[in-house]
């Protein structure tokens, strides 16, 4: 339809500019310039009258008829000259869509590149990437601060044992300063006791 149209227009362009061309041409009319409207006018003026017939003479009838033949033949090499023109555009559009659809994919295939990450050798959305890297980043600070829980409650079990060891230390010593004392002055009494049935056997004898 767009072809159709173009030719038409074109036609009429030449067409227009064909009459306008003859409509300025200051030229005297004869068979050899001006339109073909001119021409065959002229040739109806030169032609002689023979009751209700023109006569022409046979060298303005085959004159005229080569302008027409010329003519003719210079529309069909200018329409084959559009064809061939519209052909060429045709296929320059033809390859300009191509060209477009290739662009296109590549558009694509770059714009799906884009918005992929390689995550450990797989290729994943940025959605899914992001999702994943905020799973591991939560799952982290989770296990921080689970690990933060258990460090202050051993801490707290290690001050409480440490303190329990130092009472029972402190009440070990007490008890070894006790027992101590108990064992002096057992040994005092011992002592004494022994010294006391020395002396009676002592007496005994004398």
């Amino acid at each position: 339809m767009k072809v159709t149209k173009f030719i038409f227009t074109f036609l009429l362009v030449i067409l227009i500019t064909s009459v306008s061309f003859g409509q300025t041409e200051e030229a005297k009319p004869s068979l050899d310039n001006g339109t073909l409207e001119s021409q065959f006018d002229y040739l109806y003026r030169k032609s002689s009258s023979y009751q209700e017939y023109k006569v022409v003479k046979k060298t303005n009838y085959t004159k005229i008829k080569g302008n027409v033949l010329d003519s003719l033949k210079s529309i069909k090499n200018e329409l084959d000259n559009t064809k061939q023109l519209v052909t060429n555009q045709a296929n320059e559009i033809n390859d300009l869509k191509a060209n477009l659809k290739t662009t296109n994919d590549n558009l694509t295939g770059v714009t799906i590149e884009k918005d992929n990450i390689k995550f450990i050798g797989i290729s994943l959305t940025k959605a899914s990437y992001n999702s994943i890297l905020w799973s591991i980043i939560v799952g982290l600070v989770l296990f921080l601060l689970l690990f933060i829980y258990k460090f202050k409650n051993s801490n707290s079990i290690t001050k409480q044992a440490n303190q329990l060891l130092s009472e029972t230390e402190e009440e070990f010593i007490q008890f070894k300063t006790v027992a101590l004392k108990r064992e002096q002055k057992v040994r005092r009494e011992l002592q004494d006791e022994i010294n006391k049935q020395k002396t009676v056997s002592k007496k005994k004898k004398d």
